[in-house]
C-alpha cells in the first residue's frame, strides 16, 4: 500500500515539529506539506530541519489550497480558527482531517460536524492512546460506582498553555458524565475560590496547575465514604500525541465520511 502523504498544520509549532519528526520516523507516511500562519517568520524554512530531523525539501508554506490535491489528509494541532476552516478545505477537497486542537468553542465543533457530512474527521481533545484508555476507564468506573463518590478532575500542564481546564480534562469530565448519565455542562464545577459552601452533591469538579515544561498530567478521583480511586495518566513527551494522530490517519483512510473521535479509532465506545 502506497504511503499516506499528510499535511501538517501548524508545522513550526511543539507539536508540529513532532508530527514532522513522527512521520520521519515511521513506516508508512509521508510529509505531503508543511502549514504555518503566512505571517509567521518560518515560512520558507525546511520542516525536517525545524524538527531536528534531516532536511528533507518540505518548506513552510502558508496556503494550504496549492498542496491539498497531493495529500490524503490533514493533520492538525493549530488554533479553533484555523482548525475550523482546515476542516472546510477538507470537506471540500474530500480529504480526511485530523484534528487534536483544543479550545472549540460549540459553535466550532457543529463547524466540524458539519463539514464531517462531506469528509472523514476525526476530533479529539487528546490523541494519546494511553489518555483515550483512561477516558473509557473514567467512563465505565463513573457508570459502576454510585453518586456517593464525588468526581474531581485535576490537570497540570506548562507555563505557555492559554487553555484552561484543558481539552484532556473536559474529554475526561465528559466521560465522568457519559458514565453517570448526567448532562456535563450543568454539572460541570470549574476554579472554586472564596466562601464557596459545602460541595454540590453531582458535581464534577475540576484544579488546574500551570508551571514548567510539564507536557502534561491528569488525575481523575472518585472520593467516597473512607476511600478514593485515582486515575493517573502522565504525559513524558509529545511525541506520544503525534503517534496517536497518525494512528488516527491510518485508521481514516478509506472510511465513509463522519465525525469520528479517537475511542472510534481505538474501538472503545461499548468498554
Amino acid at each position: 500500500m502506497a504511503d499516506l502523504r499528510l499535511i501538517v498544520a501548524g508545522a513550526g509549532g511543539r507539536m508540529g515539529r513532532t508530527l514532522v519528526k513522527a512521520i520521519a520516523e515511521s513506516r508508512g507516511f509521508a510529509l505531503a506539506g508543511a502549514l504555518e500562519d503566512p505571517r509567521s517568520p518560518l515560512i520558507g524554512w525546511d520542516s525536517g530541519t525545524l524538527a531536528g530531523t534531516a532536511e528533507n525539501g518540505v518548506k513552510l508554506v502558508g496556503d494550504a489550497s496549492a498542496l491539498i490535491e497531493a495529500a490524503d489528509g490533514i493533520v492538525d494541532f493549530t488554533t479553533p480558527r484555523a482548525t475550523v476552516g482546515f476542516a472546510a478545505l477538507a470537506a471540500r477537497s474530500g480529504k480526511f482531517h485530523i484534528t487534536g486542537t483544543t479550545g472549540l468553542s460549540a459553535q466550532d465543533e457543529a463547524k466540524l460536524r458539519e463539514a464531517a457530512a462531506s469528509t472523514v474527521i476525526v476530533r479529539s481533545g487528546n490523541m494519546s492512546l494511553g489518555v483515550n484508555l483512561l477516558a473509557a476507564l473514567t467512563r465505565r468506573v463513573a457508570k459502576t460506582l454510585d453518586a456517593a463518590f464525588d468526581i474531581e478532575i485535576l490537570e497540570m500542564h506548562h507555563n505557555q498553555k492559554v487553555d484552561a481546564p484543558s481539552g484532556t480534562a473536559l474529554m475526561l469530565g465528559r466521560a465522568a458524565a457519559e458514565g453517570r448519565g448526567v448532562d456535563f455542562d450543568t454539572h460541570l464545577a470549574g476554579g472554586r475560590e472564596g466562601h464557596t459552601g459545602a460541595r454540590k452533591a453531582g458535581d464534577i469538579g475540576f484544579a488546574v496547575l500551570r508551571g514548567g515544561t510539564v507536557v502534561g498530567e491528569h488525575s481523575v478521583i472518585f472520593a467516597g465514604p473512607f476511600e478514593r480511586l485515582e486515575l493517573v495518566h502522565k504525559a513524558e513527551d509529545r511525541m506520544i500525541f503525534a503517534r496517536g494522530a497518525l494512528h488516527a490517519a491510518a485508521w481514516a483512510r478509506g472510511r465513509k465520511p463522519g465525525f469520528y473521535t479517537m475511542m472510534d479509532v481505538l474501538g472503545l465506545n461499548d468498554f
